[in-house]
């Protein structure tokens, strides 16, 4: 009735889920759910062009609130496993560390989660005022097409609905409580072409070389900021990933020049918004000719505002940790950008320093001191009458 989350996550670690392989992760977390009472559901979701990703949806309890636990059990490759200091997939534990690829992005946020929702039902049992879902998914690392954001809207179409989240991603920079994530910032990502007319070196008149042009774009928007922040949220920053003109020839004009950016943005700015063209123009000059395309993206900057919530999620950690965590909306994207649609969501985990690198690794007293911390939340939650 009371898992422990190190055995839980060893259990986990030993799954080879590497994006969108499961390998027996979402099995693990059926079985100890249904064990505990939960009702569980495997929905495999499809798209064209994509694999099939399996998820999980359980719920214990029913009528309202209803507050949820989200997570993912995929993790991103471990690279050279010769490099490790353990096998990456071995869940070894060492001088008080648990070693694995997962152990804190999110597999050990995952055990915590499990064993507090099953901890504190079988204490409780059904009468506890509500309800407690989990929703894992196992495309977070991956393209996140049939994973969170189809799990929700299957959960919705059942009517199943939602009162808060807590979403176990790595928030921590360096120790536990030190950061809760309130929101994220959005990205989007462009591609620019520039095109030029080809000829030969020696005769400048007869081509139009477009890498020039293309330096003073690059350099017109790196120059000029996005804006200045806002309440919530640092500066947006465009950051240039590529520049290529693919001419292996000295004594060739090429035709195009081609560059890629990507755009974090704050809440000023929606993908629609951000009309990047405009000053592209302005510093290529009237006569360039240029075709500017953004990919579709689903991550727009968005904010739970601190209130009620917020302030159960601080006060568990803070009672837990003794430190009350800074609410911040830095990093990169994550499913809570799909869960805010449904319901208030706050993202809180491990410390997330050795996340998709060598050697990643969890404290054993931080998975379980994480673990107390969601107990709490859910003490808080559902107050004995």
């Amino acid at each position: 009735m009371f898992p422990d989350p190190l055995s839980l996550a060893q259990a986990l670690i030993r799954c080879r889920s590497v994006t969108p392989a499961d390998y027996g992760a979402l099995a693990v977390c059926a079985e100890a759910l249904a064990e505990a009472g939960f009702e569980v559901d495997l929905p495999v979701f499809s798209a064209p062009g994509t694999p099939d990703i399996p998820n999980l949806y359980a719920r214990f309890g029913s009528g309202s609130p209803c507050l949820v636990f989200a997570g993912h059990t995929d993790v991103v490759p471990p690279g050279d496993a010769a490099a490790w200091r353990h096998d990456p997939f071995g869940a070894v534990v060492e001088d008080g560390w648990l070693y694995g690829r997962g152990a804190v992005d999110m597999k050990g946020g995952v055990a915590a989660m499990l064993a507090a929702a099953i901890g504190f039902t079988g204490e409780r049992g059904a009468s506890f005022g509500g309800a407690i879902a989990i929703l894992l998914t196992g495309d977070e690392e991956g393209p996140a097409v049939n994973g969170t954001v189809k799990l929700l809207e299957w959960a919705k179409e059942r009517g199943e609905r939602f009162d808060a989240c807590i979403l176990g991603e790595p928030t921590n920079p360096s120790a536990l409580g030190e950061m809760a994530k309130i929101g994220r910032r959005g990205s989007l990502t462009g591609r620019l072409t520039v095109r030029g007319r080809q000829g030969h070196v020696a005769y400048p008149d007869l081509a139009r070389n477009p890498i020039p042009i293309l330096a003073r774009m690059v350099t017109a928007l790196s120059a000029e900021p996005l804006d200045g922040g806002t309440a919530h949220f640092g500066a947006s920053n465009l950051e240039w990933t590529t520049l290529d003109v693919g001419n292996p020839a000295t004594n060739v004009v090429p035709a195009e020049a081609r560059a890629v950016f990507n755009i974090r943005f704050n809440d000023l700015w929606d993908p629609e918004s951000l009309a990047i063209g405009l000053r592209l123009r302005r510093s290529a000059g009237p006569d360039a000719a240029f075709d500017l395309v953004f990919d579709p993206t689903n991550s727009v900057a968005f904010l739970t505002p601190p209130g009620d919530f917020v302030d159960l999620v601080r006060g568990a950690v803070e009672a837990e940790t003794g430190r009350s965590p800074v609410l911040s909306t830095t990093g990169g994207t994550s499913d809570a950008r799909f869960i805010k649609d449904h319901c208030p969501v706050v993202e809180f985990g491990l410390v997330g320093q050795t996340m998709h690198a060598v050697d990643e690794r969890v404290m054993v007293e931080d998975l379980h001191r994480l673990t107390a911390i969601y107990r709490r939340v859910l003490e808080a939650y559902f107050p004995r009458a």
